[in-house]
């Protein structure tokens, strides 16, 4: 059974993702652009997912951040190659995706520590 707690955080994360997909598809559309730097629901989202049932330590925080921020900005293999999908769905996903990746990478440390 998913805690209460890790369950809303899962459906506010599922609301902001199809939110800020079709956000940022329409944005998209408009600016003739791809993934203009206007969106940032994308990164908000993806960061939302590293964080889920993160434990509440300054420390904890900052290393996701720096992760998160580190596998957005490189999008190393498959990140880089979600960001070509198409519309709002790339320029959701590949966030989502690094997010994912570090909630891994943080869930290692959770549990190593």
């Amino acid at each position: 059974m998913i805690p209460s707690y890790l369950a809303i955080q899962l459906l506010f994360l599922a609301l902001a993702a199809v939110a800020g997909t079709w956000a940022a598809g329409v944005m998209e559309q408009r600016s003739e652009q791809h993934d203009p730097s206007i969106v940032v629901i994308d990164e908000a989202a993806g960061m939302w997912c590293a964080l889920l049932g993160a434990r509440q330590v300054w420390w904890y925080f900052l290393a996701a951040f720096l992760i998160f921020r580190l596998l957005d900005v490189l999008k190393p293999g498959p990140i880089h190659r979600i960001q070509n999908i198409p519309g709002g769905w790339g320029i959701m996903l590949d966030d989502l995706a690094a997010g994912a990746v570090t909630l891994v990478v943080m869930s290692a440390v959770r549990m190593l520590i």
